[in-house]
C-alpha cells in the first residue's frame, strides 16, 4: 500500500500541495492536496508526474572530480578540501571579485540560498548571478524607484477584480499565480466580469477570453503608452486618487498628452474603437493588470514595466480591492539592491549593477571571457542549469571551460556539471526538509516547509550542508564551544538562551549565523535548512508580528518559537499571517509614502517609444524576415527539472509553431523538419502548423534539448538566443528574437 505523505510540487513557483505515496522509497502516486489552503487540492500535470523529477536515472549519488575528460568518484573529505583550497587560491591570488554564485534554490528549494549567500559574502564577493535578473529585472528595478523597494512583487487581487487586463501571460498553462486556470476560468464564465487577454498568439488563456488583441509582437511598450493617452487625454484618469497617493505626474503627463495614440495603435496592428474602449473600461471599472514574460522579455524591457505601473496608478487600482495589492510575506524574494549607492558593485566587463540583489546572466560569459584583471575566474553553480536556461549556450559553453574552476551542486549530471571540475551530488526536494518563499498570497500569509519523504540513495546532502561544510573547511566558522552543541540536544529554547550568550561573547559569528546554526541546532534536528527556518523564525521584525497576531499567533518574545512548532505540525502548510487589506499603502516604502511615477532614467525611452521609430526598428531584415518567441510556457515544460523525457512519451512537447499562411509561403507541411537559424544560430525541429499562432511569429518551448541516457530530446531554444541582445538591466529579449526557417 505504501504510506502517505503530505508535500508540495517543486516544479513551478506555484508550489501547489501534493499528497504523494511512497511505496519502497519510490512515489507511486500523486495527487493534490485538498488540506493545503493555498492550492486547496488544485494540481497540474507537472505535479502530478513529480516522480519522473525525483527517479531518474542520472540521479547523482557521489563527489565526482574531473579527472581529464571524465569524472572520477571521490569522498566528500577530498572534494571539498580540494575546492577550498583551489577557491582560496583564486581569491587570494585576484582578489574576491573573481568569484561568482550562481544559484538560489530555483522553482522549490529557497533554503540553499541562506548558505550559498552566506558563503559568497563570507569571500568578500557581491556576484550573485539567478533567474530573478534573468526574467524580472525591469519590473523589479521600476517598483524599486516607485513603491521603495525593489522586492516588493505586486500581484492582481484576482479574487475581486471585475476586469482582468493580461499582457504577455498564458496563465492557464504558466500558472503564475496561485490556481491560475481556475481564476482565469471562474472570471471568463462571469457575465459580470471581463477577461482581456493582449497577445500575439491565440493562447490557451486568449481562446477563453472576453476580448483577444492579437497585437503586433514587440509592440507591447507602445500599446501601454497609446491607452495611458487615450485615458488622460479623455480625462477618464482617478484625479483623487493621483492627488492623494501618487508624486511626479506633472512630470509624467506630458509624456502622454500630445501623443498620437491612434497611430500607435495601427502600429501595434490593432483596431483603435476596440483598445479605446478597453482603456476606458479599464479606467473606470475595478479593473487590474497581469503582465508576465511576454512583457518582461520583450522590447522595452524595463520601459514597458514602468508604463504598466503608471496605467494602474493613473487608474487608481494600486493598492486597492480588485488591483495590484502587496501580499505579505516571511521573508522578500530578493533584496533591495540600489545602484546609486557607492558600495553597490557593478560587472567588471559590462558595468551591469544588480536587481533585488541579483546579476544578469547574459552578463555571466563577457565576464568570464573578458581580459579585464578582475575577471570571473571561479563560479559555483547551485541547483541551476544555465547551458539551457540562459540565453546563448555557445557563449556560456565558451566561458564555462575558461573557467579556473566550475563547481556544480545537482541532482544530476546536467549539461552544465559535464563542464565542471567537481560534481556535488545534492539532495532533492523530497529527500530534505526544504521551501520556498513564493506563497505571495493575499490577505493570509502562507508557508510550508516540505519534510523529506524519500531515503536518499548513496551519499548527497542537504544543498545547504554543502556550502556550510565548504564554509568550514575554509576556516569561515568562528570556534563554537561545546556547551551549544549540548543546548541543542536539551531543547530548543535552551539553545536560544545559549545562542544569545554565544553571540555576545562571539561578534563574529553574527556574520555567519546560518553556519553557526546548521552546524549545531542542524545536528540537533537533522537538518541545516530546518535550522535556518528556525533561526529566520526568531528574528522576524515587528510589521510581520502584526500580520502574525492576525492570524491568531502571539506576537511577543516566544512566537518565533510557536511559528516553528506549528509549521512542523502542519506539513500541508498553514497561514502564518494575515495582512490588512485596508492599510495596503502602508507597504510603500518611498520617502513621502506615496507612489513615485517619475523616474528620470526612463523619460526619454518612454519618449522614444511612437509610432514613427517603432515602425522604423520593426522593419525586418529580409535575411530574418520572422520573429521568433523563444520560450513557451506548456503543460509540457518544466524548465529543466524534469530531465526524463519518458513523462511527455507520445506527445508532441517539443515543436515550432508556425501560422498556416507562413508555413504555405515557405511550402512546409506540419511535421516536417525544419532548420531556424539567428544571430546566434541554428536548430532543427519538427514543425507545427497551427492557426493558434499569428502570421510571421514562431514559437518554440523553453526546457528542452536535454541529454538523457545519452540522447538529446527536443531543441535548445537558447542556441538560438544572443545573450547580447537585452536591454539596459540585461534582461534577454528572449520573445523578440529575428530568424528563418527553411527545410531541412
Amino acid at each position: 500500500m505504501g504510506s502517505v505523505h503530505q508535500t508540495s510540487c517543486v516544479l513551478c513557483a506555484q508550489n501547489c500541495g501534493l499528497e504523494v505515496t511512497v511505496a519502497e522509497n519510490r512515489i507511486v502516486k500523486v495527487t493534490g492536496d485538498k488540506t493545503n489552503v493555498r492550492s486547496e487540492g488544485y494540481i497540474c500535470r507537472k505535479g502530478l508526474n513529480v516522480a519522473f523529477h525525483q527517479h531518474q536515472a542520472e540521479r547523482l549519488q557521489y563527489p565526482l572530480k574531473r579527472v581529464g575528460d571524465r569524472f572520477e568518484r571521490i569522498s566528500w573529505d577530498q572534494a571539498l578540501g580540494e575546492i577550498a583550497d583551489r577557491l582560496k587560491e583564486i581569491i587570494d591570488r585576484y582578489g574576491p571579485r573573481s568569484f561568482a554564485y550562481m544559484g538560489g534554490g530555483g522553482q522549490g528549494c529557497h533554503f540553499e540560498a541562506a548558505f550559498g549567500l552566506r558563503l559568497l559574502r563570507g569571500l568578500g564577493s557581491q556576484y550573485h548571478y539567478s533567474a530573478l535578473a534573468q526574467e524580472f529585472s525591469g519590473m523589479f528595478w521600476v517598483h524599486g524607484r516607485m513603491f521603495g523597494r525593489q522586492y516588493f512583487h505586486g500581484g492582481p487581487d484576482v479574487e475581486n477584480t471585475d476586469l482582468l487586463l493580461v499582457l504577455g501571460w498564458n496563465g492557464l498553462q504558466s500558472h503564475q499565480i496561485p490556481q491560475a486556470p481556475r481564476h482565469l476560468q471562474r472570471i471568463a464564465k462571469d457575465p459580470d466580469k471581463l477577461l482581456i487577454v493582449v497577445d500575439p498568439r491565440r493562447s490557451e488563456t486568449a481562446r477563453i477570453a472576453d476580448r483577444h488583441l492579437p497585437i503586433r509582437p514587440g509592440t507591447d511598450a507602445l500599446l501601454l503608452r497609446a491607452m495611458i493617452a487615450i485615458i488622460l487625454q479623455n480625462g477618464w484618469e482617478n484625479k483623487t486618487y493621483i492627488e492623494s497617493h501618487t508624486s511626479g505626474f506633472e512630470q509624467v503627463q506630458e509624456l502622454f498628452l500630445e501623443f498620437d495614440p491612434q497611430a500607435a495603435v495601427r502600429t501595434c496592428q490593432l483596431d483603435y474603437d476596440q483598445v479605446r474602449e478597453i482603456s476606458r473600461l479599464f479606467a473606470t471599472r475595478r479593473s487590474a493588470l497581469r503582465y508576465d514574460l511576454g512583457l518582461f522579455m520583450n522590447r522595452h524591457s524595463a520601459a514597458a514595466s514602468y508604463l504598466a505601473a503608471i496605467l494602474q496608478a493613473v487608474c487608481g487600482r494600486i493598492c486597492v480591492p480588485g488591483g495590484l495589492i502587496f501580499p505579505g510575506h516571511l521573508m522578500p524574494t530578493g533584496s533591495h539592491s540600489d545602484e546609486r549607492k557607492p558600495k553597490t558593485w557593478r560587472t567588471a566587463a559590462t558595468n551591469f549593477f544588480p536587481v533585488a540583489g541579483t546579476f544578469p546572466p547574459n552578463a555571466l560569459p563577457e565576464e568570464i571571457l573578458s581580459d579585464h584583471p578582475e575577471r570571473i575566474r571561479a563560479v559555483f553553480v547551485s541547483a541551476s542549469n544555465p547551458l539551457r536556461s540562459y540565453a546563448d549556450t555557445t557563449a556560456y559553453e565558451e566561458a564555462f571551460k575558461r573557467l579556473d574552476l566550475l563547481v556544480t551542486s545537482e541532482l544530476a549530471l546536467t549539461e552544465t556539471a559535464a563542464l565542471a571540475h567537481y560534481v556535488l551530488p545534492a539532495r532533492s526536494g523530497y529527500e530534505s526538509w526544504d521551501g520556498t518563499f513564493f506563497a505571495l498570497t493575499y490577505p493570509g500569509i502562507f508557508f510550508q516547509m516540505r519534510r523529506p519523504i524519500i531515503e536518499p540513495e548513496g551519499e548527497p546532502l542537504e544543498a545547504g550542508e554543502i556550502f556550510l561544510r565548504l564554509a568550514d573547511r575554509m576556516g569561515m566558522i568562528p570556534p563554537i564551544p561545546d556547551s551549544l552543541y549540548q543546548a541543542a540536544e536539551k531543547s530548543r529554547p535552551a539553545f536560544g538562551a545559549a545562542l544569545m550568550e554565544y553571540a555576545q561573547k562571539e561578534p563574529a559569528a553574527l556574520k555567519v549565523m546560518p553556519f553557526i546554526l546548521g552546524k549545531t541546532l542542524g545536528k540537533a534536528l537533522g537538518s541545516v535548512h530546518l535550522a535556518a527556518l528556525w533561526g529566520l523564525l526568531q528574528t522576524v521584525p515587528p510589521a510581520f508580528q502584526e500580520n502574525a497576531a492576525r492570524a491568531g499567533f502571539t506576537p511577543g518574545f516566544g512566537l518565533g518559537e510557536e511559528l516553528f512548532q506549528q509549521i512542523l505540525d502542519h506539513p500541508e502548510g498553514l497561514w502564518i499571517g494575515r495582512v490588512d487589506p485596508e492599510r495596503n499603502f502602508e507597504h510603500l516604502q518611498t520617502g513621502d509614502g506615496r507612489i513615485d511615477l517619475f523616474i528620470p532614467e526612463l523619460i526619454d525611452p518612454v519618449k522614444n517609444i511612437e509610432s514613427g521609430r517603432e515602425e522604423v526598428a520593426l522593419r525586418l531584415d529580409p535575411t530574418f524576415p520572422l520573429i521568433l518567441m523563444a520560450g513557451r510556457h506548456t503543460s509540457m515544460n518544466a524548465n529543466t527539472l524534469m530531465r526524463n523525457p519518458a513523462w511527455n512519451k507520445d506527445k508532441r512537447a517539443c515543436t515550432l509553431a508556425m501560422h498556416p499562411a507562413d508555413a504555405e509561403k515557405l511550402k512546409l507541411a506540419d511535421g516536417r523538419k525544419v532548420r531556424v537559424t539567428t544571430e546566434a544560430g541554428s536548430v532543427e525541429v519538427e514543425l507545427e502548423v497551427t492557426d493558434t499562432a499569428r502570421p510571421v511569429h514562431v514559437v518554440i518551448p523553453h526546457g528542452f534539448g536535454l541529454v538523457y541516457d545519452g540522447n538529446v530530446y527536443g531543441v535548445n531554444v537558447n542556441r538560438l538566443t544572443k545573450n547580447t541582445n537585452r536591454d539596459f538591466l540585461g534582461t534577454p529579449m528572449h520573445r523578440y528574437v529575428p530568424c528563418r526557417v527553411e527545410a531541412v
